[in-house]
């Protein structure tokens, strides 16, 4: 590898909570600390092997990164809180990566939490105009002038319009994202961290109360409470804890902004960061050393953000999985779901499992990492260890309105063997595929030597 792309990167430890919806039963920082207490037992280490942390959220005072992981430990490392809309996760894991990937650390921690209210999102400053208001305002130039008129919330109708563009220019139709949405939530019957495992058919999906024109309620990811966590190290720290049975490299995440087309282009399917997508996930084939669009038959399974079924269906030809008007033939074909050519969103994809802003990049990785270690029970996507000595990549696709996005390719390393002991073992069960609940017992084996007891008292878990 060129001394300017940085060195290896693994994740070696993953941990969730169950989605919920958002109920205020639980706090940002009980969230985060059962999500990482899950991750340092599943990596086998404690919190003073961490040295620096991103913590990201968008719903939270300042300091909320703190204040949750102080519950394990306060070793003066840097503490970093990121908030980068719905791609807030992704985002956070983004930084802790590039922290080990140029030698600044050799470990280092991304958490995600968000506590949400019931409802279509909204700003919690209402002095100030919001920094998506210019993209609601090209939405409604488009459908002015372009597409038509269209209602409902705003992130809503704008995915909606970008699917009505993507009709217009290419065919298909509403069924093909009750299709999707029904896809998504049968998935998710085999997930118990998902808010929803009701297993919607096609024709349940289409006739749920409209939100849009395009889009009904099944159709839309909702609101959650939530957290996840990913550890990062490098290979030189994999060896020496003994973690080459469980360790999944990283080995590409990009982080990717808008350009002129989200407002120039009179294109809706922009707004939405179509391009944004098609740039991100081109630069991250290309850090795992395939040549201009080549490499997208070497994945087997994706976490793809599907905020609305909208969403997902164009973000299939932004991401390179089928030709740019082939989206709803590729959803005719099965070719995103088993026994198809990819395996997109098993875990239930966000429309299913929930959509906790801060969370929710984090539990896609902590979803694609459990797949590649085949621990991942019915949720498991065939064959991803054929082909090759390492077998298929995994993808995670996060997109946020503002703008940014997140590509990162997932790999098992040759050297990974399966064997011994790992992290079910150390949590007691497969995480993988069984939500439990953590004990103080637990934090007790993670925890910093420099803990506070008075910090730990107020943990409610």
């Amino acid at each position: 590898m060129p001394a300017q792309a940085g060195r290896r990167t693994f994740i070696v430890g993953a941990g969730c909570t169950a989605f919920i919806k958002p109920r205020g039963l639980r706090s940002t920082e009980d969230m985060g600390l059962e999500a990482a207490t899950k991750a340092l037992l599943d990596a086998g280490i404690t919190y003073d092997a961490i040295e620096t942390a991103y913590v990201g959220y968008c719903y939270g005072d300042s300091t909320s990164g703190q204040r949750a992981l102080y519950s394990l430990g306060l070793t003066h490392i840097p503490v970093t809180n990121v908030n980068n809309n719905c791609s807030t996760g992704s985002t956070a894991l983004y930084n802790a990566n590039q922290a080990v990937r140029f030698s600044q650390v050799e470990c280092a921690l991304a958490l995600g939490f968000e506590k949400m209210k019931p409802g279509s999102l909204g700003t919690n400053f209402p002095d100030r105009v919001p920094p998506t208001m210019i993209l609601h305002e090209r939405m409604e130039t488009i459908e002015r002038e372009v597409i038509g008129e269209n209602h409902g919330p705003g992130a809503a109708r704008m995915f909606s319009d970008g699917a009505v563009e993507y009709f217009n220019k290419h065919g298909g139709g509403i069924e093909h994202l009750a299709q999707i949405a029904s896809k998504n939530h049968k998935h998710s019957l085999n997930n118990p961290y998902s808010q929803f495992r009701d297993g919607w058919s096609v024709e349940q999906v289409m006739k749920a109360p409209k939100i849009t024109n395009e889009l009904t309620k099944f159709m839309c990811s909702p609101t959650s409470d939530g957290a996840a966590c990913c550890i990062v190290a490098s290979e030189d720290f994999v060896h020496a804890h003994g973690l080459e049975n469980q360790a999944i490299e990283l080995v590409a995440s990009v982080l990717a902004t808008d350009g002129p087309e989200a407002f120039e282009s009179k294109s809706a399917m922009e707004v939405v960061g179509y391009n944004m997508t098609k740039v991100a996930a081109n630069k991250a084939f290309k850090q795992a050393g395939f040549a201009d669009g080549q490499g997208r038959d070497q994945v087997g399974v994706l976490e793809l953000h599907d905020c609305f079924a909208a969403n997902e269906l164009i973000m299939y030809p932004a991401l390179g999985l089928c030709g740019e008007n082939e989206a709803h033939k590729f959803v005719e074909r099965g070719d995103n779901t088993y026994g198809g050519k990819y395996v997109v969103n098993p875990s239930g994809g966000l429309e299913a499992k929930g959509h906790p802003l801060g969370a929710t990049g984090l539990g896609m990785h902590f979803y694609i990492a459990m797949q590649l270690r085949d621990w991942a029970g019915p949720m498991q996507a065939p064959g991803l260890f054929e082909g090759s000595d390492r077998g298929k990549y995994g993808l995670v696709h996060n997109v946020g309105l503002g703008g940014a996005v997140v590509v990162s390719l997932l790999r098992r390393p040759e050297f990974f063997k399966p064997g011994g002991k790992d992290g079910r073992d150390r949590l007691g069960y497969n995480h993988a595929h069984e939500c439990r609940p953590i004990t103080m017992e637990d934090v007790g084996k993670v925890k910093s030597k420099q803990s506070s007891p008075f910090v730990l008292q107020h943990a409610k878990l």
